[in-house]
């Protein structure tokens, strides 16, 4: 769920205009394989602070959740994202994303 707030802003031209701001977002995170392991759960809800837009900015931000997530994203490198179950790029914005999922790279014989 995505809580946000009305607000309406004056443009330099006197005009008023309405704006939405994104002040919460809840979402499910999952995690897989080792980073389920290190974090000590497969899945969580959680809100997300509005400084959070992207993946690289919520890998940075589950880092400082406590120790056991401090060592599960200790390699931001080595750690994957899917949003809403696409694989998805560090500097990709989050947005509206119901569902967060971390794990390792996949490699295949």
């Amino acid at each position: 769920m995505t809580i946000s707030k009305l607000e309406f802003v004056t443009r330099s031209s006197g005009e008023l205009m309405q704006e939405t701001k994104v002040t919460a977002r809840e979402v499910t995170l999952r995690y897989f394989a080792w980073v389920r392991e290190k974090a000590g759960m497969g899945q969580e809800r959680v809100t997300l602070p509005p400084h959070v837009e992207t993946a690289a900015d919520l890998i940075h931000w589950m880092q400082t959740r406590g120790p056991a997530f401090a060592a599960a994203f200790a390699e931001p490198g080595a750690i994957r994202v899917a949003l809403d179950r696409v694989h998805v790029k560090p500097d990709t914005k989050i947005g509206t994303t119901r569902e967060i999922a971390f794990f390792p790279p996949v490699t295949g014989g």
